[in-house]
């Protein structure tokens, strides 16, 4: 059986030469193999054996890429449910107010899936020289920072109007400036997104989890040294303070990835003198991901849009809604999907990489393109896998949660009875949405 594949805009967009995109001379070794694994030629045969067997503690297979992704969002996740508890002690009315970080987050994800989602197919093909895939990864990452600050500045000059719509209850002080500190995750996630998708599509998944495992680490201690119930000094903590916290470390882990990611990678020493050795950010690189970015974020703008709509939609139902909501995506982003974002960021590396491969086999000039069967399932079979994989731990999970485990473990994060009953309910009836 042979699948014709026909659409030369995406064809020329994704898989144009890179004459355009400048590129400084490497080291032989700097191209083709990465750091601690070697590149596997497109073969039907051995794609699958490789992907699952080969040397599984490297970040290039599919077991070692797992174990970083996981942990990578695992970290994460842990402090949001923690940050929850340290908010219900504070003031267990102002858990509500600081899901305005997770709103803030909805929007600005309409920036982190565009050009960001694009790096897939573009930095993720390995066939690609090296040069040009870190050229376009700085490009993309000097773009999305200051995408993200001109967003930080937009929502700290609407932030009484977000309040009034995300904040349930009388606009107050309290949560205005809660916004306004909020406001600046937009630009910390941005540059967060961009170097996680740029390292893990070059096989680089240590990268985010530094970043992750620098956050979750400065939170912890911060939180304890200053918010906790065993804080130093007689001050009185307050929601301000931890949303101080989060975003100063939200900052520093960002920081901390782009310094990591660029030492790694685009730094070197040359004749006793450190020397910058890839393209620098470039208009023409970014252009690279233009096109296939635009899909994307469309995409994104129309699906997140309709997602503040419903929330905004909950938030006027009232405080105990507007709580219960907010404890509910706890749950979901803190314990059920982490191992669907590790296997979803697993599958996207190993598809883009699969499909890079056979891309070049065939021609990157080929307009009208021929694809076997074998070749198709040589190029999903990683998301296959880690569809097969999510669907063995997430089913028993949901449904022990809609039996068992939501209504206590939303009580334990919100201290109300009340919100409890409705996460749980929320749960049994959107569960499988999960």
């Amino acid at each position: 059986m042979v699948l014709t594949l026909f659409c030369p805009s995406i064809h020329e967009t994704m898989f144009t030469n890179d004459e355009t995109v400048a590129t400084v001379e490497t080291r032989a070794s700097d191209n083709d193999a990465e750091d601690d694994g070697q590149e596997v030629t497109f073969a039907p045969d051995r794609s699958r054996g490789t992907l699952i067997i080969g040397k599984w503690w490297y970040r290039s297979s599919y077991p070692g890429a797992l174990i970083f992704n996981f942990g990578a969002f695992l970290l994460p996740a842990l402090y949001g449910t923690l940050s929850k508890l340290w908010v219900a002690n504070i003031d267990s009315s102002m858990v509500a107010t600081t899901d305005v970080y997770t709103y803030v987050g909805v929007i600005v994800e309409v920036l982190n899936e565009g050009l960001p989602r694009a790096a897939w197919v573009i930095i993720g093909d390995v066939k690609r020289p090296l040069n040009s895939r870190l050229g376009i990864a700085h490009s993309l990452i000097t773009f999305q920072a200051t995408l993200g600050l001109i967003m930080s500045l937009i929502l700290i000059s609407a932030a009484r109007g977000f309040s009034g719509t995300f904040v349930p209850g009388a606009i107050n002080d309290v949560s205005v400036s809660y916004v306004r500190i909020s406001a600046f995750s937009a630009l910390s996630s941005a540059i967060e997104v961009a170097v996680a998708n740029s390292t893990r599509a070059l096989d680089k998944p240590d990268v985010p989890l530094i970043i992750n495992l620098t956050k979750f680490a400065t939170n912890i201690v911060l939180d304890l040294l200053i918010i906790s119930r065993f804080h130093i000094g007689n001050h009185r903590p307050t929601v301000i303070m931890q949303a101080s916290i989060r975003l100063a470390c939200d900052m520093i882990s960002a920081m901390v990835g782009v310094v990591y990611f660029v030492s790694i990678t685009s730094i070197g020493r040359l004749a006793h003198k450190w020397t910058w050795r890839v393209s620098p950010p470039s208009l023409a690189a970014l252009l690279v991901l233009a096109r296939p970015g635009v899909i994307t974020f469309l995409e994104s703008a129309i699906r997140n849009t309709l997602y503040l709509w419903l929330v905004a939609g909950i938030v006027s139902m009232g405080s105990d809604y507007a709580t219960a909501w907010g404890v509910f995506n706890t749950i979901r982003w803190g314990l059920v999907m982490v191992p669907v974002q590790s296997l979803e960021n697993v599958s996207l590396t190993f598809v883009s990489h699969a499909w890079g491969r056979w891309r070049h086999k065939v021609g990157i000039h080929e307009s009208r393109l021929k694809c076997s069967r074998r070749d198709l399932q040589a190029i999903i079979f990683p998301a296959l896998l880690s569809a097969a994989i999510s669907l063995l731990i997430e089913v028993p999970l949901c449904i022990a949660l809609s039996l068992y485990g939501c209504q206590p473990f939303a009580f334990y994060l919100s201290g109300s009875q009340t919100v409890a009953e409705i996460t749980a309910h929320m749960w049994r009836t959107i569960d499988w949405y999960v």
